[in-house]
């Protein structure tokens, strides 16, 4: 059922947000050049690497002149990239990921490999028993602003208690979220 949802979903998105993406796609071209999108290795279910896919909101060559992670007026992010990092924009292109079957659309956030050492073995066998999503509990609650160990133990907690109803639910929460406040 969750998987059917998250192909129905998706589909239906990227038809209703199509306009949305050419319109991101080109100013991405226009203000920063190309690519327009960034893909980077990330970790999914059962712990597979794949690529995960956003509209790129910083330099070219970022991940060369910095850390894996952002922080608050990091250099690297560029004006537009600023702006539909705090709308969520930036992560639309994840949907083909989502139809891919990469991804889900909630889920725990996919870290990047060398985030493997932040966990237990159980912690981590636990986050990766389900696919990643696009949003997840930890964002609703925390946005990007809670610190490692909230995330993980509402990333545990709803690799515990996910179900359709608690899918619904922080979809329609993570829709109150875009207003940008805790984005970075």
């Amino acid at each position: 059922m969750k998987r059917m949802m998250d192909l129905v979903l998706s589909l239906l998105a990227l038809l209703g947000l199509a306009p949305l993406l050419l319109l991101t796609a080109l100013a991405v071209v226009v203000t920063s050049g190309w690519p327009v999108l960034f893909r980077q290795t990330r970790l999914g279910l059962g712990g597979r690497e794949f690529g995960m896919y956003k509209f790129r909101s910083m330099v070219n060559n970022a991940a060369a002149i910095g850390p894996y992670f952002t922080q608050d007026h990091d250099p690297r992010i560029t004006r537009l990239g600023s702006f539909i990092r705090k709308t969520s924009i930036d992560e639309l292109p994840q949907l083909i990921n989502v139809i891919k079957g990469d991804m889900s659309l909630v889920g725990p956030r996919p870290d990047v490999p060398v985030q493997r050492g932040l966990y237990s073995d159980a912690d981590w066998a636990q986050r990766c028993s389900v696919r990643p999503g696009i949003t997840g509990l930890a964002q609703v609650v925390n946005r990007s602003q809670g610190l490692e160990g909230e995330r993980l133990a509402l990333d545990l907690r709803y690799t515990q208690e996910q179900s359709v109803w608690l899918d619904l639910k922080i979809m329609w929460q993570t829709l109150g979220r875009l207003s940008g406040k805790g984005a970075n």
